[in-house]
């Protein structure tokens, strides 16, 4: 069993290191975030392929299948965006709005059931989320940043993308779905993102292939683990991102949190351990 944490810490380092190079490609090198997830998404199916059965085309026509990639699409494309405008770790606190958003869908559209504690932690955690995005109410400058806006705007996306993920748990397998998202939010921003393809330099190539390779290799080892294990005795792990995402924005970029991110990370970590703690049997 203790191999199955060891692959959640992996998995939680590779996320948000290839949200890093993506970073590195729309912030250093002025790409269009257009295209940074497109690139995810088209290398990470090529990735994808020795997951394909004889099921899979068939679950592609499923307009349920379509939607829960478009939802990812529009989680990808925004956090990208988000990063070219807001520190990496800033990004991934407001990002993670999406597990309590999908905690709200899922008891609204699924029928989940919503016990008071749980629901004072989602709460407690939505006021770290807060901590961090810092919303300017009223005056004349704007309600948030363009960064931490397009942050939230993914996390939304994202907790939709969870829940459809839970409304789909038993129409098709896991190599299935994960294939499916990459191949049609591949499709879907072919059009957006051909125009934005930029000139081929090794270190552009390089950093396109390590932010796709990274977050394909960390998803992989995510489903796998969740395949072997107790889901909601894995979720506390999920957090770790927050740690992984705070270290490289410090290596990388030299961004360090101030008090109140740091109090609002603190506050969505513990939240979110908490309530994995309630989860279990």
């Amino acid at each position: 069993m203790w191999r199955l944490p060891a692959l959640m810490f992996l998995a939680m380092s590779l996320i948000p290191a290839g949200d890093a190079a993506g970073k590195l490609m729309t912030q250093n090198h002025g790409l269009s975030p257009l295209f940074v997830a497109w690139s995810r998404f088209a290398l990470g199916a090529l990735l994808a392929l020795p997951l394909v059965r004889a099921d899979t085309l068939r679950h592609m026509t499923d307009w349920r299948i379509w939607l829960r990639a478009l939802l990812l699409v529009g989680g990808i494309t925004s956090i990208q965006t988000a990063l070219q405008h807001a520190p990496l770790a800033d990004v991934f606190a407001a990002f993670f709005i999406g597990p309590i958003f999908s905690f709200a869908l899922s008891a609204f559209l699924l029928g989940e059931r919503v016990t008071v504690p749980r629901a004072a932690l989602m709460g407690l955690g939505f006021v770290g989320v807060l901590l961090v995005v810092r919303p300017a109410i009223g005056g004349e400058a704007p309600i948030l940043t363009t960064g931490r806006s397009f942050a939230v705007l993914a996390g939304l996306f994202y907790g939709a993308f969870l829940t459809a993920s839970r409304w789909l748990a038993t129409a098709a397998r896991p190599g299935n779905l994960l294939f499916t998202q990459l191949c049609l939010g591949a499709i879907a921003l072919t059009p957006f993102a051909v125009t934005a393809i930029p000139e081929m330099t090794g270190e552009i190539a390089g950093l396109t292939f390590a932010s796709a390779a990274f977050s394909g290799l960390g998803n992989l080892l995510l489903i796998y683990a969740y395949m072997r294990g107790n889901a909601s005795e894995l979720a506390p792990y999920v957090y770790f991102q927050l740690a992984s995402a705070v270290a490289l924005g410090w290596l990388i970029f030299a961004e360090f949190p101030d008090a109140l991110t740091w109090a609002g990370l603190a506050l969505i970590a513990t939240a979110g351990l908490a309530s994995a703690r309630l989860s279990r049997p």
